[in-house]
This record gives C-alpha cells, structure tokens and sequence, in this order.
C-alpha cells in the first residue's frame, strides 16, 4: 500500500456533454478543427430578451441516459452530468461492483443548479397557486443533486462533496477530490461539473450584468477571447466528469491514465462581488500555488487553458496575472480558451476544458482559440491563434475563476512511472 503522503492522483477517464459534441472523440475532432458551437438560442423564446445567442448543448436526448419516468423527475443539469459521468466509467473501463463503494467518491459541482426547475415552478406558483408546486422541485432544483445522483447511479459510498464557487466550481471540484485522494480518504473520485443555465432568467440575469456579448447579429463571432473586439461572454451548457484514481489503484487494474495531477491552487481575490481584481492579484496567487504544490517552476509550464471568458476585465485581468507568474517567458507558453468554441459553460467550465487539457497532452496537439481577428495589445499572450498546433505538451495549469472573487487552478502533466 503506498504511504499516505505519497499517493499520486492520475486521470484514467473522462466524459464529455458539450456544445460542439459528446463523448471525448467527438469533442476532441471539434477543438481540433476550430468548431464554434454558439449559435440562435433555441430552449426559449427570446422575443423579449436583449441576449438570444448561447452555445447549447444540440441533440441531446436524456432518454438515451435515465428512464422516460427518470427524466422527467429530473433537471436538465442532473441529465448532463448523468450522461457525463456515465461516459466517463466507460472510458475509464471500470467495473464499479468491484470496487471498495467506501472508497468510491463523488465531487460534482454546479454554479446555477436547477435554476430551469426554480424558473417552471415560480411560473406555476404565480399562474396556479402553490398546491399546483410539483414535489419533485426542491430535490430537481438543489445544486448538490447532480453529485448525489452520480453517487446513487454507481453505489459510491464514499466521501461526496458538491461545490458551489460559481464559475469555478468544477475546478475546485477537482481540486477538493485531488486532496481527498492524496490524503488517502479515497481510491477513486468520479468528478467535475455540470450546468445548464441556458435558461430565461439566468440568460437575462447576465445580460443586465453586461456580461454577455451584445453580438447578437453574429453569433459564430461573438466569443473572441484576448480579442481587442470582444464585448462579453457567450453563455454555454454542458458537463465534464473525470475519474480521478490513486496511482496502484489505477495500476492494480490496468488502467489507462492520462495524465497526472500535480497540483491545486485556490484563493479569493476579496474585492468585489461580480468584477475580478483588476490587477489578477488572486488568480496569480493560485496560479503560483499551483504551480508550487506541483514542485514546477514557473517556465516549465507548456501550456494554459485559460479561463478565456471574453469579458473585457477578464482577460486583460487574467493575461497581467499570466506575464506575473511567468515573467519574461510569457510570449514563449502556449496560452488557449476553450471558451471560445464552447461558450462559457459556468460552473461545467473548468472540466471541460481539463479534459481539452489532457488530450492535448496525449494527442501533443493543442486546440486554438478561435475569433483571434484584431488581437488586443493588452492581452499579448501567445494565444494559438486560429489554427491547432502540433506541441509536445508535458505540463499544463487550468484557471477558472468565479464571481465573488473565486479563483480556482488545476496543475496536470504527463504521465511518469
């Protein structure tokens, strides 16, 4: 058994709902090609809202994951991390009725919840009075169910956590089941996040934040992180569920890994509730924290999956705390934005794009970021630009960071015996 302090956490599968595919396989095929999935919102009328384009997840059927009777008792958000989760076991090739269930663990966060289930019912409350409330809407709308449902879907007795750090709750998420392992609380941890926030009042919400991109005219166009032009985010929906495994666990049966995470940073900027510290103050900190708990030094670092929103404040935030942790090897790490493909999937966002991550480090290609047409001095990363690239990727910091302040960071590298 190898000592508690030396426990090594390693990737061995990992489940992707997204807006530009499902499965691993065709999420990678899309990320490669530069595929955009925001378009016209299609879940709602949006006759009456300032915002009509989002990246939503298409032709999904949560029929081919749970039951006709589950479904319907269920939110949309627990759909996607059903089907995120179950696809990630597979990928894994894991026999779950063989494994210590006290041992076994779920870590899914969420940053809306059921806010779809909250928004129906209010509707029903206020048109048919509140006998009328269905009984299934408090366990459809709370943001732990999605965590509580994949623990119940494969028995995992163990430790269970669902984090709420809004836009970096699937970061943190990760982060929390990477010290659970390591601290020898647990073998194994299905986790990440899920969302789908792709609803009339949470779209509507955002939009009067102005934190939406006004780009309604053209939709494919309308995420361009580091883009001197970018005017807001582009709101996404989606699940990312990984299987995080002690290392002889993993070994004992044969697993594939993909990678290895190393390190975790956190911390809060502690200074306003939506808008992020201008200076990047607190995302360099977990940066930096990261880094270190990962035994790296700064410019051993190969690539960025950045949080990337596309916010104005963001990115020009997000690139003065890169150029601090790396110094004069800014221009030299590949820095990218997922988000630019698939939205801003929220509290989903951050295991989305680890698992970007971990195929551009088995793959050695790394995805671009797309909509780089006026490049913005004040962001003067290098972005990957338009185009994916062929790159030994060895090791790779995920950023998310959350209104209030939340900065979450994720270190994974290439696996070594």
């Amino acid at each position: 058994m190898t000592p508690m302090n030396n426990r090594r956490v390693v990737i061995t599968g990992c489940g992707a709902v997204t807006p530009i595919g499902i499965g691993k396989d065709a999420f990678w095929e899309a990320l490669e090609r530069g595929e955009n999935g925001a378009d016209y919102i299609t879940l709602f009328d949006t006759e009456k809202h300032n915002n009509k384009i989002a990246a939503e997840v298409k032709n999904f059927d949560p029929e081919l994951w749970l039951d006709k009777k589950e479904a319907r008792r269920t939110d949309r958000v627990l759909h996607f991390a059903a089907a995120a989760a179950d696809l990630a076991v597979k990928d894994a090739d894991l026999d779950v009725e063989k494994l210590d269930k006290e041992m076994f663990g779920v870590y899914v966060g969420s940053g809306e919840g059921g806010i779809g289930t909250i928004e129906d019912n209010f509707r029903i409350l206020f048109d048919k009075g509140p006998n009328r409330v269905s009984p299934f809407m408090v366990p459809m709308m709370i943001t732990n169910m999605s965590a509580a449902y994949v623990a119940i879907r494969f028995g995992a007795k163990g430790p269970n956590m669902a984090v709420v750090t809004a836009c970096a709750s699937s970061i943190n998420s990760m982060g929390e089941a990477y010290n659970c392992i390591v601290r020898g609380d647990a073998d194994i941890i299905l986790t990440g996040g899920s969302e789908a926030a792709v609803t009339p009042i949470a779209t509507a919400g955002f939009a009067s934040l102005k934190a939406l991109s006004g780009r309604n005219d053209d939709p494919k166009h309308a995420s361009r992180p580091f883009d001197k032009e970018r005017d807001g985010f582009v709101i996404g929906e989606g699940a990312g569920i990984l299987v995080f495994e002690e290392y002889e666990h993993a070994k004992a049966r044969g697993a594939h890994i993909y990678a290895e995470v190393t390190g975790y940073g956190l911390s809060c900027d502690a200074h306003h509730i939506t808008a992020p510290d201008p200076g990047g103050d607190g995302a360099y900190r977990a940066m930096a924290m990261a880094v270190k708990k990962a035994g790296w030094r700064p410019e051993q670092i190969d690539l960025i999956n950045a949080h990337g929103t596309s916010t104005p404040l963001n990115d020009k935030m997000e690139t003065l705390a890169i150029k601090r942790l790396l110094g004069d090897k800014y221009k030299e790490v590949m820095v990218q934005s997922t988000k630019s493909m698939v939205g801003h999937g929220l509290g989903a966002a951050g295991a989305i794009e680890t698992i970007a991550s971990l195929l551009a480090i088995e793959k050695g290609i790394v995805h671009p970021t797309i909509n780089q047409i006026e490049p913005d001095p004040d962001c003067d990363l290098n972005t990957v630009p338009n185009h994916a690239v062929h790159a030994k990727v060895d090791r790779v910091i995920i950023n998310n960071f959350g209104f209030g302040g939340h900065n979450g960071v994720l270190a994974i590298e290439s696996f070594k015996e």
